[in-house]
């Protein structure tokens, strides 16, 4: 009898490794088939590359605006392709090395404000109906209620314009969608069968909650996630074109930030602000298809419809 426990453990937990590379394949296939989403994810491929090759792309040199070389204000050129900022600095090395930061400042938030969200979410669901949830309820319907610009400017100013408190900012300002999309699937999965059954043989409740219920709405969260993205590289470049970004740091916001401080507007310097806008609306949009793709895959009735 010794033997034959872990024996059976070991072929249980095969099964489940299989019937997840099965379903992963079944995802990946539909998502493949959806144009949309293929289309995002290249476009996300494509920054993600710059964005690990930028220190070899660009040097700290080019983006010094002591070290600048080009002339002012300058049209694109052959040797400007987009041409140059105020300083004589080139708009696609900062373009490029810019795409590293917001992208890092992105998904960084991304993950905080998903921890949190689907932390909160996860407890509020699976005690539903009790004083814990009542409270984590409150503290959702509060932060989403509530401007969340507004609130990402107080932390901002209080906090300092860091990249790590920008980061703080923007999970805290994000998490509340995540956690009222992960409560109402958390809901569900609670009633079924096999949690029920976990817990008439007496599992603990965070035995349940992360070997049972979090399995189950994970693909919720992974879909929740991948939209988040969009908007926290959104709120970056808002709270940098408020000023409220990190000065020591060269990321779309900042860029556009200098280009509205520099004139740009007023005086039709266009390379200098439309690259750096171009590419905050290219990811967003990418992150978003990515996101929209993803819940058509993992709901069964948008992938009917």
């Amino acid at each position: 009898m010794v033997d034959i426990q872990p024996a059976n453990a070991s072929s249980a937990s095969k099964l489940t490794w299989q019937r997840r590379r099965i379903g992963f394949s079944r995802g990946w296939a539909a998502f493949r088939h959806n144009r949309r989403g293929m289309f995002g994810l290249i476009v996300l491929v494509a920054f993600g590359v710059v964005a690990v090759l930028s220190p070899l792309l660009v040097s700290p040199d080019s983006v010094d605006p002591s070290s600048a070389t080009g002339t002012p204000n300058s049209p694109p050129t052959a040797g400007y392709p987009l041409g140059t900022d105020s300083f004589g600095r080139s708009v696609l090395s900062l373009l490029i090395v810019g795409t590293r930061v917001s992208l890092t400042v992105g998904l960084a938030a991304t993950v905080a404000a998903v921890f949190i969200g689907a932390t909160f979410g996860l407890l509020s669901g699976y005690y539903g109906g009790t004083a814990v949830d009542r409270v984590l309820g409150a503290l959702i319907d509060w932060f989403l209620v509530i401007p969340w610009l507004v609130l990402a400017i107080v932390m901002a100013a209080i906090l300092g314009p860091t990249l790590l408190n920008i980061i703080i900012v923007i999970a805290v300002t994000s998490w509340a969608l995540t956690a009222r999309v992960v409560r109402a699937s958390t809901l569900g999965v609670r009633e079924l069968p096999f949690v029920e059954r976990a817990r008439a043989l007496g599992a603990s409740d965070r035995s349940i909650i992360t070997r049972h219920v979090l399995p189950n709405v994970f693909p919720v969260i992974f879909a929740q996630a991948v939209l988040t993205v969009a908007v926290a590289i959104l709120s970056e470049t808002t709270l940098a074109i408020l000023g409220l970004g990190d000065p020591t740091s060269i990321s779309w916001g900042r860029t556009i930030e200098e280009a509205f401080n520099g004139g740009a507007m007023t005086n039709g310097y266009w390379w200098w602000i439309v690259p750096p806008g171009l590419a905050v609306v290219c990811v967003t949009l990418a992150f978003t298809l990515c996101g929209y793709a993803l819940e058509e895959v993992l709901d069964p009735r948008l992938r009917d419809r």
